[in-house]
């Protein structure tokens, strides 16, 4: 693939990215954002501080419930569309013959499992009112470790697959490959520590709705990330081979 159509791509993906963040803007505004409000309330209910000492946050509850979330998940969501777009590149013809509609639906999928569920799986979201202020840089380092390791274990898993492939056919080796995945992610849950600091009077209920909520974010977000990015890279990529195989077809001597 030469460097016009990965920067072709790499374009194509942060706008598949800002549009997938529009949905999941969305989303969070509908679904998360209550269930944080309601977090705050009850932390605010049961914290024996005094919150009444006159002073004000630098950033209001309003401006971050609007103008930051829709910063924070639109930029993330052009971030990612970009890191994935390089990743289709690279994986394109690689994992398979696959046309540019089922690759990016296998990168979103990918993505989706390595960056998010697999991490979420071992420490899962909390609301931000819960938790010690001062264990946030040791929860955060574990987090993104734990990021790190599900996308090299990922990768790991691609790489013995398509060595098996040769020995064992594409069905075998992939479930082999899969289910080393998911041994090496298990051991790696049993490794790394755990973090709980939930009160043990925080709602269940509230605490549930707030990772669905979450989960569901990702979800749409890299969801409609593989369906638009797919959709450009096929009318980007697919023309093309059409192309070629029309000068092919003209330059031929009639019969």
């Amino acid at each position: 693939m030469n460097s016009i159509s990965v920067r072709a791509l790499l374009v194509r993906g942060m706008l598949a990215g800002l549009a997938a963040g529009v949905l999941a803007l969305v989303v969070a505004y509908l679904l998360g954002e209550p269930h944080v409000d309601s977090a705050i309330a009850f932390e605010e209910a049961h914290s024996p501080h005094d919150h009444g000492d006159g002073g004000e946050d630098p950033v209001s509850r309003t401006m971050q419930s609007t103008a930051g979330l829709a910063t924070g998940i639109l930029v993330y969501g052009v971030a990612l569309g970009g890191i994935a777009s390089l990743v289709f590149c690279v994986a394109l013809g690689r994992i398979g013959r696959f046309g540019p509609r089922a690759t990016a639906a296998l990168v979103s999928l990918g993505a989706l499992l390595a960056v998010y569920v697999v991490p979420f799986l071992k420490y899962p979201a909390n609301p931000p009112s819960v938790g010690d202020p001062d264990s946030i840089g040791k929860r955060t380092a574990l987090y993104f470790l734990m990021i790190a390791l599900s996308v090299l274990l990922a990768v790991g898993a691609v790489i013995l697959g398509k060595r098996l492939a040769p020995r064992l056919g594409n069905w075998n080796a992939t479930v082999a490959a899969g289910a080393a995945f998911v041994v090496a992610v298990g051991l790696a849950y049993a490794f790394l520590p755990s973090v709980n600091e939930l009160p043990d009077d925080f709602p269940a209920a509230l605490l549930w709705k707030f990772r669905l909520s979450a989960l569901a974010i990702q979800l749409l977000l890299w969801t409609g990330f593989g369906l638009v990015f797919g959709h450009f890279a096929e009318r980007l990529l697919a023309p093309r081979a059409g192309v070629q195989d029309g000068k092919a077809r003209t330059a031929a001597p009639a019969g």
